[in-house]
C-alpha cells in the first residue's frame, strides 16, 4: 500500500524542477563514482560514491520493547476500520530499458507437452487466507505474502496477519491488524502503519519477523517498524523496534534473513513521491534484535541514484549457511538501456565499527534480452468480463519477491523472477545465479515461461533441498478470471525449462474492477524448514467481480519424492543466442549422500523463572545437542539480563549440559526480561543461541 503523491502535475511543479536538476547532478556523480568501484564499465550499476568519509550512515532504533503475547491482544474490531480507499500506484521507477528479442523463451515443444500432460503434483493443503478488508486497511491491493515455520504458517496482507496450523490449515490466531503487534508501543508504528508488509521466518534462530512501513499522517513514509518474535510461537511475544530512515519517501521495503543481519531494500523517492532517487540498502542488527536489545541499522549514505535499478536482498533457505564471513548479496533488476545485467552487490556490515562496512558492486552477469511489460501505463493485464480500463497492474519494472539463496555445498544458488512481455502477453522470466558470494557470478540458467496466450505475472520463485525449482504466479486473460497457478522443474530436467509443467492452485470466479488497477505488488513462495521439500504459496484472487472484495489463498505442494539430498551440478550451457539450438538434458553423475557436518544446537529449561521482589537466584539448564559427530566443548555466555542481574555457568565450557544460575539483586527493576544464551564451539567455530525469560516479581 502506498501513500498518495500531490495531485498537481509534476511538469508545472517548481519543486519537481529543482528535484529533477538535483537528481540529474546526483546521477552524474553516481556514474563517476561507480567508475572507481567497477573499473568504469558503462553497463554496471554501482553505489553512489558521494557518501562522506565512512561511506555509511548509522541509525538507531528510537524505541524498542517487548510486546504482550499476541494471543492476549484484543481481536480486531470493525470500529477500527479505516475509510475505504484505493492504494496509489507505486511511484514510477524511470523506464530506460531498450526492448529486444527474447532468446530464452521456453521451447514450444516442451511447453505444449507439459500443457497436455503436466507432471507437476497437485496441492497438498489448499485453503482460504485473509479476505478483504484485510483487518482495518479497507483497501486494495492486499500485498499478500507469508512464511512457514516448524508448526505454523503466518500470512500477512495490508494491514492484517493470521496464524495457521500448518498441518491442518486451521486458524490459530486472527486475523488481527498488524498495528496490534505495536499495541502500547506508541508513535507511528502503533498509529500510522501503512502496509507494504513482509513476514519472514528466521529458520536460523527459529523466530518470526514482521514488518511494515509507517509515516506521519499526510506526510511521506519515513519509518520501518520491525518485530522479532521471542520464541518459535508466532502467537507469543515480540521484540519491537521503530526505525526512522530519513525524510525521503521510502517505498517497497523487502526484507531478508542473513547470518549477521536482517537486510532490507527500499526504492527511495523525494518526499513528494515525484522523483526517483534510487534504491537503498539497509542492515539491521539481527543479534541485538533477537536478544531484545536496542538495535542500530547501517546503510550506504542515501539512495544510490536515479539511474540505478531496484534490487532485492538474498534470503537464506536451507540448513547450510553461506561460507563463513560471506557478505550479504543484493541482486538488481536488469533494466539498463544497454547491456542489461543482474548487477550483484555485496554488503559487508560491521556493527562494532560501522565505518568498516562496505556496499560494493561485485559482478554484472548479463541478462538475456526481453520486452518490458506495461512500460508506460503498467495496467495492461486483461481479465474476463471487464473493459481495458480495468486491466491489472503488471509491475514489470523490478524483481519479484523473493531472491531465494541456497548453499548446496559445492555451489551457491540465488533464484528470482520478474514479469516481461513475450508473444504479446505477460510471461514470467526466471533465472538462477551461481556463486554469488565468492564468484565468479554466472547466470547458470534463465528462461521466459510463456507457453500460450494466457498472461502470467506477479511470480515468486524458490528451490527445495534437492535443487528442484517452483514458481507461483497469477494468470489471467480476456477469457478467464484471474487465477493462481504454479509451474516447476526438477533438478534433473533440461536446463532453462520448467519441465514438469503447470498446476492450477486456485481459479478465481470474479474479476477486479476499479481499485486503481492495482493487483498484488508481490506474492510469496517459501520452503518448509522442516523437510526442506514442501513449498508454500500465497496470492490473491476474486470470488465475485467487483471492487474491494479480494480474497487470498494459501496452498502447499511438494516436488521431491524422498528426503532431500544435494544433487550433482550439471554443466551449464553457453549463453543462449537469438536462435537457441536444442540442449540435451544433462546426465548427472550420482554421488553419495554427503555426511552432515558436525554441528550442535542449544536448548534451555525451564523457559521462564520468576524471582521474588527481594531478589534471589534463578536456575536453568542449558542442553547441548550434538549432530554429525560433533564432540567439541562449547563456551557459553548470556546476554540481555537486566541491571543488577548476573549469570554464571557450571561447567563452562560444557559438552552436554551446563547449569545457568542468574543472581538477581533487590535493586533490579520488576519486569519480564527475555535473555539469550549463546554457545560457540567446534572447528571452524559455530555459534548457536537459545532464549528464555527472567521475571522479577512485582512489589506488593
Amino acid at each position: 500500500m502506498k501513500r498518495k503523491s500531490p495531485a498537481e502535475s509534476a511538469f508545472f511543479n517548481p519543486r519537481f524542477l529543482v528535484g529533477f536538476i538535483l537528481c540529474l547532478i546526483g546521477a552524474v556523480l553516481a556514474l563517476l563514482g561507480f567508475g572507481l568501484l567497477a573499473g568504469g564499465s558503462a553497463s554496471a550499476q554501482g553505489p553512489n560514491q558521494n557518501q562522506g568519509s565512512s561511506g555509511v550512515e548509522v541509525g538507531a532504533s528510537y524505541q524498542n520493547d517487548v510486546s504482550p503475547p499476541m494471543r492476549d491482544v484484543p481481536p480486531w474490531s470493525a470500529s477500527g476500520l479505516k475509510p475505504q480507499h484505493e492504494a496509489n500506484e507505486n511511484p514510477k521507477v524511470p523506464y530506460r530499458h531498450k526492448d529486444s528479442a527474447d532468446p530464452v523463451i521456453q521451447k514450444t515443444s516442451v511447453s505444449i507437452r507439459n500443457i497436455v500432460a503436466p507432471n507437476v503434483p497437485s496441492p497438498l493443503l489448499n485453503f482460504d487466507g485473509i479476505p478483504f478488508p484485510g483487518v482495518g486497511c479497507n483497501c486494495a491491493p492486499p500485498d499478500t505474502n507469508g512464511a512457514v515455520g516448524k508448526t505454523q504458517y503466518v500470512q500477512i496482507v495490508n494491514e492484517g496477519y493470521q496464524v495457521f496450523d500448518k498441518a491442518t490449515g486451521n486458524s490459530v490466531l486472527g486475523p488481527n491488524s498488524i498495528s496490534s503487534v505495536w499495541t502500547g508501543f506508541g508513535g507511528v508504528c502503533e498509529t500510522s502503519g501503512s502496509g507494504d508488509p513482509v513476514m519472514l521466518y528466521d529458520h536460523l534462530a527459529d523466530r518470526w519477523v514482521i514488518s511494515q512501513f509507517a509515516g506521519a499522517s499526510g506526510g511521506p513514509i519515513t519509518d520501518e517498524c520491525v518485530a522479532v518474535s521471542t520464541s518459535a510461537d508466532a502467537t507469543g511475544t515480540y521484540n519491537r523496534y521503530g526505525f526512522h530512515l530519513g525524510t525521503n519517501f521510502f517505498d517497497y521495503p523487502k526484507l531478508s534473513v542473513w547470518t549477521d543481519a536482517y537486510y532490507m531494500s527500499m526504492n527511495v523517492f523525494n518526499a513528494a513521491g515525484t522523483s526517483y532517487l534510487g534504491p537503498q540498502a539497509f542492515a539491521f542488527n539481527r543479534t541485538n534484535m533477537l536478544a531484545g536489545l536496542p538495535a542500530t541499522f547501517i546503510s550506504p549514505t542515501g539512495p544510490l541514484g536515479g539511474s540505478v535499478d531496484p534490487f532485492l536482498p538474498a534470503d537464506i533457505d536451507g540448513p547450510t549457511l553461506p561460507p563463513t564471513g560471506a557478505p550479504a548479496t543484493f541482486v538488481g533488476f536488469p533494466g539498463q538501456a544497454f547491456n542489461p545485467n543482474y548487477t550483484t552487490y555485496h554488503f559487508h556490515v560491521d556493527f562494532a565499527t560501522p565505518a568498516n562496512s562496505t556496499f560494493t558492486t561485485f559482478a554484472t552477469p548479463p541478462a538475456a534480452g526481453f520486452t518490458a511489460l506495461c512500460p508506460t501505463t503498467r495496467s495492461c493485464v486483461p481479465q474476463a468480463g471487464t473493459s481495458s480500463r480495468d486491466n491489472l497492474d503488471g509491475m514489470g519494472d523490478r524483481l519479484m519477491f523473493r531472491a531465494a539463496y541456497r548453499n548446496f555445498g559445492t555451489y551457491e544458488s540465488v533464484v528470482s523472477n520478474y514479469s516481461v512481455s513475450a508473444g504479446g502477453v505477460a510471461g514470467v522470466r526466471w533465472f538462477e545465479l551461481r556463486n554469488v558470494t565468492a564468484g565468479p557470478v554466472t547466470v547458470f540458467q534463465e528462461s521466459t515461461y510463456q507457453p500460450d496466450t494466457t498472461w502470467r505475472w506477479m511470480g515468486s520463485a524458490a528451490m527445495d533441498g534437492q535443487g528442484n525449482l517452483a514458481i507461483g504466479f497469477s494468470a489471467s486473460s480476456s477469457t478467464i478470471n484471474p487465477q493462481l497457478r504454479y509451474a516447476a522443474r526438477l533438478a534433473t530436467d533440461p536446463l532453462n525449462t520448467l519441465g514438469q509443467g503447470e498446476a492450477h492452485l486456485f481459479d478465481g470466479t470474479g474479476s477486479q474492477t476499479g481499485t486503481s488497477n492495482r493487483w498484488g505488488d508481490y506474492s510469496a513462495l517459501v520452503i518448509d524448514p522442516v523437510d526442506d521439500a514442501t513449498f508454500w504459496y500465497t496470492n490473491e484472487y476474486y470470488s465475485a467481480s467487483g471492487s474491494f472484495n479480494w480474497r487470498t489463498r494459501i496452498a502447499s505442494f511438494k516436488l521431491a519424492s524422498a528426503a532431500p539430498t544435494p544433487t550433482p551440478t550439471p554443466t551449464p550451457v553457453p549463453t543462449p543466442t537469438p536462435t537457441p539450438t536444442p540442449t540435451p538434458a544433462p546426465t548427472p553423475t550420482p554421488t553419495p549422500t554427503p555426511t552432515p557436518a558436525p554441528d550442535f544446537s542449544l536448548s534451555i529449561t525451564p523457559s521462564s523463572v520468576t524471582v521474588p521482589r527481594a531478589g534471589g537466584t534463578a536456575s536453568y539448564t542449558v542442553t547441548i545437542a550434538p549432530t554429525g559427530g560433533f564432540n567439541s566443548p562449547v563456551t557459553l555466555s548470556v546476554s540481555g539480563l537486566p541491571d543488577g542481574a548476573t549469570g554464571s555457568f557450571s561447567p563452562n565450557p560444557a559438552t552436554s549440559s551446563s547449569a545457568l544460575t542468574i543472581t538477581v539483586s533487590s535493586s533490579t527493576a520488576r519486569g519480564t526480561y527475555p535473555f539469550t544464551v549463546t554457545g560457540t564451539g567446534g572447528s571452524p567455530p559455530a555459534t548457536r543461541t537459545t532464549t528464555a525469560t527472567l521475571i522479577k516479581a512485582a512489589r506488593k
